[in-house]
């Protein structure tokens, strides 16, 4: 069983999300907020290489070569989601439909969030427009926690930079150690409007721990579980667990 001790502030997983969120108790959590894969493999050209600068990362992770089926995430949340509690997910335009068909049914309200990056990866050729938005989907039931206290912050669009410089977490060789680690600015916006102070946020594709570093940042009480080794130790480190 996957629980915290009352005087307990985090647990940190490393193992399969499927496996481990069978191990949470009913009703558990008061706020889901993850990052699952995009499924954008089959669209990336890769890295693009060029003979007068530095080649432009725009590759993907193994993880995300393997397809996420929203449907597969829907049974768990709900069972472990507190009748008060918020769902936001990350996702890529190719997977709003997807999200929106199986978990609108489930939950009186399905929205979604951009975030608008202000310094995308640059397009050089001109080729199409630059990938500056990403998705968030946002569910919840009647009775749920929000926090807003005025009408300007209740925009679904938020605007901040990708990671840069000292945020971006790296690897024992020196590099990005995630593709697409997010913002902690953008995951705190999240965590205030739509968790209580004490409350459990529960980050189930945790990566390098930047929704961890957010919720215990604000009081607020966390769960992850990550896949990848390296990635459970980079956020012990980051957290200094």
């Amino acid at each position: 069983m996957i629980k915290l001790k009352e005087n307990e502030q985090y647990k940190i997983v490393c193992g399969d999300c499927f496996e481990a969120l069978k191990q949470l108790p009913d009703a558990s959590v008061d706020l889901i907020l993850t990052d699952p894969p995009y499924n954008l493999a089959n669209y990336s050209t890769g890295n693009m290489k060029f003979d007068w600068r530095a080649e432009i990362n725009n590759d993907v992770a193994e993880w995300d070569e393997k397809p996420l089926d929203p449907a597969s995430l829907l049974p768990e949340f709900k069972r472990v989601l507190k009748p008060t509690g918020n769902i936001f997910i990350f996702c890529s335009y190719n997977l709003l439909g997807d999200y929106h068909k199986v978990f609108d049914p489930e939950f009186d309200t399905f929205q979604f969030m951009a975030w608008h990056k202000t310094n995308p990866v640059p397009n050089i050729r001109k080729s199409s427009f630059l990938n500056s938005v990403e998705l968030i989907v946002c569910c919840w039931n009647k009775g749920h926690t929000w926090n807003f206290s005025k009408q300007n912050e209740m925009h679904n669009f938020i605007e901040s930079p990708i990671c840069m410089g000292k945020e971006r977490i790296k690897n024992k060789e020196g590099k990005n150690a995630h593709p697409t680690q997010k913002p902690v600015r953008i995951l705190e916006h999240i965590i205030k409007i739509a968790s209580n102070e004490n409350d459990v946020v529960l980050d189930c594709f945790m990566g390098v721990g930047s929704t961890a570093e957010a919720a215990l940042k604000l009081n607020r009480k966390f769960i992850g579980v990550e896949l990848d080794p390296e990635y459970v130790e980079l956020t012990k480190k980051r957290l200094d667990l």
